[in-house]
């Protein structure tokens, strides 16, 4: 039997993804318009900045510093409700990296603003957001595949993917998940060179299953699927080619 309760639509819904003004929640910002929905892009850059600032008539944008609980909760009070969220976001680069030449306050750096700034968004979102509403959150292949000199990644993005299991529960049936990207042609790669990046694209298109490197679009294309799917809430789902399956690059 049908529950004409739960909104499978996302025409007319209010979208928000934190980290929205470029790469991967870019890519989700612009499906979700495509589906109909309302968007609102969040992200440390001035608007002037931005990849969406340009022609993305359909797309809202905030500031927020997602590192800053304050600078969170005062976006959302601004945003008033909302249906869904996506986070995005990532630290700043250089906030990780081998386990010896870190301390501690070195390694919570990077778990404050990827774990803590996720856990704030959820936070003054959830109260915001109907029982058909969902949050979806961001790992990396790194959450079961540990690589040398990114310990504090990996366990920040395992640390991330039981958090959204436990909110599951407890903001239920209001659903949250993540989705875990395997190795995604982005902008994330813009510290390699022309070659180097090629050369990584064809390494990565000889090692996967599915014979190619994933785009942003990708991960759009998942998250749009985890907020209009009202059956799924708990789950991580990987979009990685299978990555996990073969051995590491």
């Amino acid at each position: 039997m049908k529950d004409n309760n739960v909104q499978t639509s996302l025409q007319s819904r209010r979208v928000v993804i934190v980290g929205g003004t470029s790469g991967m929640g870019l890519a989700a910002a612009r499906a979700a318009v495509q589906a109909g929905a309302e968007v609102i892009v969040a992200g440390r850059r001035p608007v002037s900045e931005r990849t969406a600032a340009e022609g993305e008539t359909h797309i809202t944008h905030e500031i927020v510093d997602f590192t800053d609980e304050a600078s969170v909760k005062a976006m959302f009070e601004r945003i008033g409700t909302l249906d869904h969220l996506f986070i995005t976001a990532a630290p700043k680069p250089g906030t990780w990296g081998a386990f010896l030449d870190q301390d501690v306050a070195g390694a919570q750096q990077y778990m404050n603003a990827k774990f803590f700034g996720s856990w704030a968004c959820a936070r003054w979102a959830a109260p915001r957001m109907p029982a058909d509403g969902s949050i979806t959150f961001l790992t990396g292949g790194a959450a079961v595949r540990p690589r040398a000199g990114a310990s504090m990644v990996s366990a920040t993005f395992t640390a991330l993917e039981t958090l959204a299991r436990g909110l599951a529960i407890e903001l239920g049936p209001l659903r949250v998940n993540t989705i875990r990207p395997g190795y995604t042609d982005s902008e994330m790669w813009s510290f390699l060179d022309p070659a180097a990046l090629e050369q990584l694209r064809q390494k990565v298109k000889a090692a996967m299953p599915v014979r190619r490197m994933g785009t942003v679009e990708d991960i759009g294309h998942a998250a749009i699927f985890l907020m209009s799917n009202p059956q799924v809430t708990g789950s991580v789902l990987e979009i990685s080619g299978g990555e996990t399956l073969v051995d590491g690059l």
